[in-house]
């Protein structure tokens, strides 16, 4: 199958190298102006893998004209511009799986029905979600995660053609639920960064608990499987988030709350003002998403918010 990879990061990178030690023919797009582009260009490795010399390499996007799937590993509030891109050039009859996880911020919409908005009718658009980090994968840890699409036809293919032993595939039942659940992880993936940096790791079983809740909650109310919450996408997908030393999400909240630099993308940042959203056009309680944006865009005190969250009202657990 010829595969065409866009985004040369750490989680493009990786899924080129993956693609293609599965037996895919496969290109690795990056832009011209992207630093990680031009040291794959000019030594073929960035700080965490090797690329295989049959990995086609390319600054120029038209190289997925011939792919017949177009994997798109971006951050997620650059997919609108990055689609509408990619229509110029056809996208007649093609697979596009994202691998990110986001929600954009102005519209509030999945990433998946953005693609069903821009590309042409014909194209089939699933996701592939779920935990994992490069650092493990290319050092042989295997893990589980899920591709989930509209199209049962599209879902089952990409499952086939993509499984092996490093990652093994479940297919979604729940587009909806498992675009919400991955990207509200990283949320409470800062959420759980901060209570680190603030020493009170301790309490990250109770936010995980809850968490898991909020989000199930959201999904339900907008017409997902509130157990999608509980699947490969949110808490399969936690100790990737709130424990791993290579989780940027978690990083990120870390190192804010201890007021330290921190350059990497995290995610969690942009989603949790589109999680906002959400709890007000759906009318749903999510206390830890508004208690990450508080400290984040409001200025509030990290260590004075997180304990007014476990201080909140006493009330059943379920």
């Amino acid at each position: 199958m010829k595969v065409s990879v866009i985004g040369c990061g750490r989680w493009g990178s990786l899924i080129a190298w993956y693609l293609d030690r599965c037996g895919h023919e496969v290109s690795l797009y990056g832009r011209e102006t992207s630093a990680h582009m031009q040291r794959f260009l000019k030594e073929r490795r960035n700080d965490l893998l090797t690329l295989q010399e049959s990995i086609k390499l390319s600054t120029d996007i038209s190289v997925t004209k011939d792919a017949e799937v177009i994997v798109i590993a971006i951050a997620s509030q650059s997919l609108r511009a990055l689609l509408k891109e990619l229509n110029s050039i056809g996208t007649k009859d093609k697979t596009v799986v994202l691998c990110m996880k986001g929600i954009e911020i102005e519209s509030t919409k999945r990433l998946s029905e953005i693609a069903d908005e821009i590309l042409d009718e014909s194209c089939k658009v699933a996701v592939w979600l779920g935990p994992g980090h490069v650092q493990e994968f290319y050092s042989g840890i295997p893990n589980c995660m899920v591709i989930d699409s509209k199209d049962d036809e599209t879902k089952t293919k990409l499952v086939d053609e993509f499984s092996s032993e490093l990652i093994r595939f479940y297919y979604g039942t729940d587009l909806l639920g498992n675009e919400i659940g991955a990207a509200a992880k990283n949320v409470i993936g800062i959420a759980a960064g901060m209570l680190d940096g603030l020493g009170l790791s301790t309490l990250k079983g109770a936010l995980m608990s809850r968490g898991t809740r909020e989000i199930a909650r959201l999904i339900k109310v907008m017409g997902g499987n509130e157990l999608s919450a509980y699947g490969l996408c949110h808490l399969g997908d936690y100790e990737a988030t709130v424990f791993s030393q290579y989780s940027h999400n978690r990083r990120f909240g870390e190192a804010f709350v201890k007021d330290e630099a921190f350059s990497s993308l995290a995610e969690g940042y942009y989603t949790v003002c589109a999680m906002v959203r959400l709890s007000e056009k759906y009318n749903v309680e999510l206390p830890i998403c508004f208690a990450v944006y508080d400290i984040l865009y409001n200025g509030k005190n990290a260590s004075e918010t997180l304990d007014e969250l476990f201080k909140r009202s006493f009330k059943k657990e379920f």
